[in-house]
Order: structure tokens, then C-alpha cells, then sequence
């Protein structure tokens, strides 16, 4: 039996670059505020969830080696699809060439984890090919008056290939939760703009991390100890510090990327992924453990044996 192992990966971010002294000279803030609260510098911005993906999801697809008529499905985990419909997914699937069927999912920063969940078990199917891209645009839904908010946002994509040719399993345990007693808390309504309680967002976060990478662990019938790097959601730097020293990780062990790229929801855990690998920070057989949050309130996590193609 073959399994499931991403095979080629890629990312992109928006030209545009918004630093938190630009911000500083649209609303009453400065760099310092920003950096010591979120840990973020800077966030690109102005980007579109299709274009983004396509070129992301391009790029994946070369380096895995992959045609346009080699892939059986096409998963795009977003929030903030260019259109109410069709699904951007159907628009990125066309610029690709594609002929598989395309879909997007929505749970927010969760949604690349949720995605590599569910490829890995439509890989368990015997589907052979599958790209996988979480993008999200949240410049578009921000509210460039509010502090509070505008501050923390950008926008990004990533892209992984999934490929059945694994000798053994690379998802070795996952967890997946909502609690929708906390939608209330961050949501963004149809036109509307981007409303977050942070004070409750914070609290509920680091809870939702902390349970969902303890759960995800536990079924790979690992330890924290075991885990060779941590990617987290990237939303907040404190938020990241404050889960893993819940599960007794330290920050050395985290790839983190917000100080240049901000939240970019769905996007962040690919981004952080895709920058560690090409920094030589995973090596074939590391455990990786994917941690997010998000609206809903959705978490997820997923514990990864690193095994990449042999170069």
C-alpha cells in the first residue's frame, strides 16, 4: 500500500508591502505598539485569493514534477474567496488547466490543516494527486480605521502536492474542532469589515492550540518531546508563545513568519512551512506538528513525519 506525502511546495506573497510605520501615518499607532503586542513588522497586501493560488499552486506543481493532467483534485482553503460564487477554486482550477474537481473550504486559520486532513483521507481512497492551497486576502476585509484590527492582517498563499507514494504513513495523527459558541467573537459579516474581540480571542486561542496539538499528539502516539518543529497559525507571536509553553515545546522549535507576512489566515501555516524547509530546518523523518485557530471558533492540528521525494 502507498501513502499520502507532499511532494512539491511553493508559496506568494502581494507586491505591496505595508510596514507599521506606513500604518503609523494612518491611524494612531506606531511601530513599537505593534511589534511588541503581535510581533509583526510589515504585511503584504492587495493581493486576490486567484491569483495568489495560481501562482503558488504553479509553482508546486513544477517542483513536484506534476502536470495539469496528472491531478485528481484541487482543495483551496480559504475564507475570503474573490467571489460570493462560483468557488475560487473553479477559477484557479482554469488558470491551471486542470480538469479534476475543485473545491474551497472554509474554517478560517484553520483551513490548510483541515485541507491536509482531508486530502490525506481522499489519499486513503487510493486518489492518487491532489493540490492543496490555502490563500486568503484579508486586506480587502479590514478596516483600515480600526487599531485594533488593521494592524495584524495581510495576505498570502501557499501551496503543497500531496502524492500516493509514500512506503508509510507521513499523517500519523490529527485533531479537528469547532466550538460555535465563539462565533461570535471574530467575524467578519457579508460587506462588512473584519470585528474581533482580541481579549477573548487571545484566551480562547491558547486554549484551542494547546488542546488540539495535546490531541493530535496523543493519537500519533507521540510526545512533545518527539516533535522536531512546531508550525504554528501566525497570529500573534504571543499567542504562539504562550501554547507551547503550555505544551512544554520551546520557541526555538517554531517556525514562525509573521513579523513580514502579519495573519494571512489559511495561508500562514503554509508560508511558515514552506520558509522552514528552505531554511534546512526539517530533514526527511522530522515529526512536524501544524497548529492553528481560527473564527468559528475552528482549531486543528496535525503531526507529520517529514518525507519528502529523494532530491
Amino acid at each position: 500500500m502507498s501513502y499520502g506525502r507532499i511532494t512539491g511546495w511553493a508559496t506568494n506573497l502581494p507586491e505591496r508591502v505595508l510596514t507599521n510605520d506606513d500604518l503609523a501615518e494612518m491611524v494612531d499607532t506606531s511601530d513599537e505598539w505593534i511589534t511588541a503586542r503581535s510581533g509583526i513588522k510589515s504585511r503584504h497586501i492587495d493581493g486576490t485569493v486567484t491569483e495568489m493560488s495560481a501562482i503558488a499552486g504553479r509553482a508546486a506543481m513544477a517542483m513536484a514534477g506534476v502536470d495539469a493532467d496528472q491531478v485528481d483534485l484541487l482543495l483551496l482553503a480559504t475564507t475570503t474567496a474573490d467571489q460570493q460564487f462560483p468557488a475560487s477554486a473553479s477559477v484557479v482550477q482554469h488558470e491551471l488547466g486542470l480538469t479534476c474537481g475543485a473545491v474551497d473550504m472554509n474554517a478560517a486559520c484553520s483551513g490548510f490543516v483541515y485541507g491536509l486532513v482531508t486530502a490525506m483521507q481522499f489519499m486513503n481512497g487510493s486518489v492518487d494527486r491532489i493540490l492543496l492551497i490555502g490563500a486568503d486576502a484579508l486586506s480587502g476585509i479590514v478596516d483600515w480605521t480600526d487599531r485594533g484590527t488593521c494592524v495584524l492582517f495581510g495576505d498570502g498563499a501557499g501551496a503543497v502536492v500531496l502524492e500516493r507514494t509514500g512506503d508509510e504513513p507521513s499523517l500519523l495523527g490529527w485533531d479537528l474542532m469547532s466550538d460555535g459558541s465563539a462565533a461570535d467573537i471574530l467575524y467578519c459579516d457579508h460587506g462588512g469589515t473584519i470585528v474581533m474581540h482580541g481579549k477573548e480571542v487571545f484566551r480562547r486561542a491558547v486554549m484551542a492550540m494547546t488542546d488540539s496539538a495535546t490531541n493530535a499528539i496523543a493519537r500519533a502516539g507521540v510526545t512533545a518531546d518527539d516533535i522536531s518543529i512546531v508550525v504554528p497559525h501566525q497570529a500573534n507571536v504571543r499567542i504562539i508563545e504562550a501554547s507551547l509553553k503550555r505544551l512544554g515545546i520551546p520557541m526555538e522549535r517554531t517556525a514562525i513568519v509573521l513579523g513580514h507576512t502579519g495573519n494571512t489566515s489559511a495561508a500562514s501555516i503554509p508560508l511558515a512551512l514552506v520558509d522552514a524547509i528552505d531554511n534546512d530546518r526539517i530533514a526527511p523523518g522530522d515529526l512536524v506538528l501544524m497548529v492553528g485557530f481560527g473564527a468559528g471558533m475552528s482549531s486543528a492540528a496535525a503531526v507529520l513525519r517529514w518525507d519528502p521525494p529523494a532530491s
